[in-house]
């Protein structure tokens, strides 16, 4: 039989979790849209009164954006320039009301390869923090999600936090979507970058391209070849077709893989003159 859960302490979520493997819900804006006109038959842990998962804060060598932490906070909290790629992500999340229930750690679980906050926080070296009566572990997100809404947490694990790593140089960020229009539409292509530079040159570089593989891909290559190079509008040339390779786009009815292909090293070169325009 079906039940609903709404603890209010961590513990006793992770207990409930380990009594049963449950549907975890926070904003539910993933959850309840697939199964209007359904019988709701699942076993709800909905943990959206867990306080304690709430505020993004400074953590001294990282950021913690804890599970509850919506894309409006995203938006709205005060953090640094090498963020701004998520936050401009935010703001593309569904419409305001998306955006003011649905969470970054909801996105990242729901795993869709066209999940807009996948690559920007690729790009931000994210781990995610899984939970249980066990204990907790941190992983890299790109080992946490395996594949089209697959990801490698167990019945008895809930993720509580995603973990930002401060860079070790000045770092700018950027995002850009591709769609068939402006406002509430799933991505065509994206991409995810941050550069961190030092006296004029990269000394670091992050990017990443959704929609164009089963999982959001870092692209190495190009990362690579970026460091090193200097910081001017020279920077969006270095981005050629080989650093494509990771990708694996695919037909359907928003692009061709071909178009997706080009799209992808179109917005590639747009980010990278971004950055520096920035």
């Amino acid at each position: 039989m079906a039940g609903y859960h709404r603890p209010a302490r961590l513990n006793e979520a992770l207990a409930a979790l380990a009594a049963a493997p449950r549907v975890i819900v926070a904003g539910g804006t993933d959850f309840y849209p697939a199964r209007v006109g359904r019988p709701l038959d699942d076993d709800i842990l909905d943990i959206s009164a867990l306080d304690e998962l709430r505020r993004v804060r400074d953590e001294g060598t990282a950021w913690r954006i804890p599970a509850l932490a919506t894309w409006t906070e995203i938006v709205e909290a005060d953090l640094p320039p090498y963020f701004r790629g998520l936050q401009l992500a935010a703001r593309e999340v569904g419409g305001v009301q998306i955006q003011n229930a649905g969470t970054v750690c909801g996105n990242l679980c729901n795993a869709s390869p066209a999940a807009d906050g996948v690559p920007n926080l690729l790009a931000l070296d994210a781990e995610i923090e899984l939970a249980s009566t066990a204990g907790t572990r941190r992983l890299k997100l790109g080992e946490f999600i395996t594949g089209n809404r697959k990801t490698v947490r167990r019945p008895e694990e809930l993720v509580t936090a995603v973990f930002v790593p401060k860079p070790r140089h000045d770092a700018r960020a950027t995002f850009l979507k591709l769609g068939t229009r402006r406002y509430l539409v799933i991505s065509i292509v994206m991409v995810g970058a941050v550069v961190e530079i030092d006296k004029g040159t990269v000394a670091a570089a992050r990017i990443a391209v959704g929609a164009c593989s089963a999982v959001a891909q870092r692209l190495p290559q190009l990362e690579r070849e970026l460091v090193g190079k200097t910081f001017d509008e020279r920077l969006a040339d270095v981005a050629a077709a080989r650093h494509l390779a990771p990708l694996a786009p695919i037909d359907d009815v928003r692009g061709t893989a071909d178009y997706r292909n080009d799209a992808a090293l179109t917005l590639l070169r747009r980010t990278l003159g971004e950055l520096v325009a920035a």
